[in-house]
């Protein structure tokens, strides 16, 4: 007989807690491993993406990577040909490494360094691009020999990810900022949070869907996020709303 099913959202929020308490880069780094571990993962790396005049190292916020592997991939410049990377460029949605497509004979370049990731162990993945409204941000990719990753799993990965993300530029940058929601949109972002859709908040709350979408597109404008998900991220890293 199986055991009860994991709560995963759950999981997602006792990792943006403990997040919370944690004041220095490392201690972040020993929290995305301890709590993505649950999940298969056993490296991951957190950069933005460089532009043709910029080096991908001196862009990674946090990492953890077989430092070999990491030294093969900046000394060699493989982010200007990594699949991955092209593909992060391209979406907001994340994606497994085994949905990137890429041809071998086109990117010969490509196909070696996917090989050379697996010879480090990395050979399933699971990447989330991180996005503003004036572009792109960041990537957090993450690899291990056997993913758990489903339906259940992947928002809350995704949701960890994107405050992970904010925990560490937090941490490296300090930037206190008020608060710029009005109340209906904290409340908005707040049930959103507890994974209600636009549909059922607006019964909540006793107005049309399209008055909450409406909300969430204005409270996505004021945090500069991508999407509902990267705003509730936001919204809980710099205490604007609360669970």
């Amino acid at each position: 007989m199986s055991g009860p099913s994991p709560d995963h959202s759950t999981e997602g929020f006792d990792f943006i807690q403990e997040l919370d308490q944690l004041a220095t880069s490392d201690e972040i780094v020993d929290a995305m491993e301890r709590s993505f571990a649950r999940f298969g993962f056993e490296n991951f790396i957190v950069t933005g993406l460089p532009h043709p005049d910029q080096r991908i190292e001196t862009l990674v916020l946090l990492k953890k990577w077989p430092l070999d592997w990491y030294r093969r991939y900046t000394h060699n410049g493989y982010d200007r040909h990594d699949p991955v990377i092209r593909l992060c460029r391209q979406t907001v949605q994340p994606f497994e490494w085994a949905e990137v497509p890429y041809d071998p004979e086109t990117n010969p370049k490509g196909a070696a360094i996917m090989r050379g990731a697996a010879e480090f162990g990395m050979k399933q993945g699971y990447c989330l691009p991180i996005h503003g409204l004036n572009g792109f941000e960041a990537c957090l990719s993450m690899s291990g020999p056997q993913l758990d990753l489903t339906p259940q799993t992947k928002p809350a990965l995704h949701l960890m990810a994107i405050y992970a993300f904010e925990r560490a530029r937090q941490v490296l940058a300090p930037s206190p900022q008020p608060n710029p929601l009005t109340a209906r949109e904290k409340e908005t972002l707040r049930w959103a949070a507890l994974g209600k859709s636009a549909a059922d908040t607006g019964e909540i709350l006793g107005v049309t869907e399209r008055t909450i979408t409406a909300h969430i597109g204005s409270a996505c404008q004021k945090l500069s996020a991508a999407n509902k998900t990267h705003a509730v991220a936001r919204a809980l890293q710099h205490r604007l709303i609360e669970i």
